[in-house]
């Protein structure tokens, strides 16, 4: 057993060897889902790599990449649709790359993406591995892979890039490395405006880190609302050695590095917001009138909800709105089930806050399962369950929702597709 009086060193990442069943069950979902897609895009006679890079707001990054911002769309109704919506880093990242080799920006960003979602695969595992063990770590891993939009890991967008610094952030939070947990939550608010969720896991792990601080104690992870919270008598299925895993010291870090981590982790927000509030002449309130152009806010649900009650107004589109009710259900019944098991506070706070905002959104509704996508939290309840069944029942599992998923993505990027 660990000495709690003792400083410990803070767990290294998984290493590739570790996390390799990981990742290489989520290379082969992905490699399905490609593989369906250009079949299914080939026999409507379009290229699948074009549906992957150059539609829809992958066509805005490409835009930003090579020209730099300052692109509008005034629409008829008087919306003007400008390309300060979206977040610098994944368009730095096209740059770059494209700069460096001989692909294009569209190539750069299909690499980028790629390469980033293998990434987030090993981020994702990191942090189930670390709360759960090696083997929730893998089904979380899959789970992931197999989400019914999961072909959006392997588009030019950032959902993959986002994903991968949030989760190795609130990796970085778990094992107490602060400076490098600001430092990541910063790119993932360069990112995406949804990096608000990853600054606020950050702030709420170091403010809860500092009263602890003050009651002088070290505690358990079994027992510690901030940094793991998972009893083992809710995990029988943990081994010896994922549970001394899970003893830490949640104080340990000098104050000085979780201050430095608490102050940067919303750099990379407020700078690009900053920016276009200057940019635009309207100041910090800027960014908000260019998201208003695209009709997009927060408006406490309230459109979404309206949007759903639409749907049992007529019979044709009754069963869609009962399924949204059942999804919205479900994802609410998994964060909770994940505030019951006691998932650490930085994951539930960061995954409460991804939701909210997801949910909330007062437009693009279609886009709401892929804004989703980053609360990979919300799985772990379905990763303990699946982590519970024999091998081969697992895979089996996994298997079959990979083959619908890859279907469905194939049907979904040859049809209405992201907007």
């Amino acid at each position: 057993m660990t000495d709690l009086g003792t400083p410990l060193t803070p767990p290294r990442a998984p290493a590739p060897r570790r996390a390799a069943p990981a990742l290489l069950g989520y290379v082969a979902v992905r490699a399905l889902g490609l593989v369906v897609l250009a079949v299914w895009s080939g026999a409507r006679g379009k290229s699948a790599y074009h549906l992957l890079t150059a539609r829809w707001d992958s066509l805005w990054y490409v835009r930003v990449a090579e020209l730099g911002y300052g692109y509008k769309v005034r629409l008829p109704n008087g919306d003007v649709h400008s390309d300060l919506a979206f977040f610098p880093l994944l368009p730095w990242l096209e740059r770059l790359l494209h700069a460096c080799t001989p692909l294009t920006y569209a190539g750069a960003g299909f690499t980028v993406s790629l390469l980033a979602s293998l990434a987030a695969a090993w981020g994702i595992f990191a942090v189930a591995d670390f709360v759960y063990g090696r083997r929730v770590g893998v089904c979380a891993v899959l789970l992931w892979a197999v989400l019914p939009v999961g072909v959006v890991q392997s588009m030019a967008y950032s959902e993959s890039l986002f994903t991968a610094l949030a989760a190795w952030s609130l990796y970085a939070v778990l094992t107490g490395r602060w400076v490098t947990a600001g430092a990541l939550a910063a790119l993932a608010g360069l990112t995406r405006p949804v990096g608000l969720a990853v600054v606020a896991a950050v702030w709420t792990a170091g403010a809860v880190s500092f009263v602890r601080d003050r009651s002088g104690g070290v505690r358990d992870r079994g027992t510690d609302d901030a940094s793991g919270a998972y009893e083992d008598e809710h995990a029988p299925s943990l081994s010896s050695a994922a549970r001394a895993r899970r003893m830490v010291r949640t104080t340990g870090a000098p104050p000085w590095r979780r201050a430095l981590g608490m102050l940067l982790a919303p750099v990379g927000t407020a700078a690009y917001v900053l920016w276009v509030g200057h940019r635009t002449g309207k100041g910090p309130l800027g960014y908000l009138d260019v998201q208003a152009g695209w009709r997009n806010g927060f408006d406490g649900g309230y459109a979404f909800a309206r949007f759903v009650g639409d749907k049992f107004t007529s019979f044709p589109s009754a069963p869609a709105g009962a399924g949204l009710i059942v999804g919205v259900g479900l994802l609410l019944w998994l964060y909770v089930t994940g505030v019951r098991q006691r998932q650490p506070l930085p994951l539930l706070v960061y995954t409460g806050v991804v939701l909210a905002l997801a949910l909330c959104a007062s437009s693009y509704f279609g886009s709401k399962p892929r804004l989703l996508m980053p609360a990979f939290p919300v799985l772990l309840p379905l990763a303990l369950a699946l982590a519970r069944l024999r091998t081969g029942r697992t895979a089996l599992v996994t298997a079959g929702i990979a083959v619908v998923a890859a279907v469905y993505g194939a049907f979904w990027l040859n049809g209405s597709g992201p907007p």
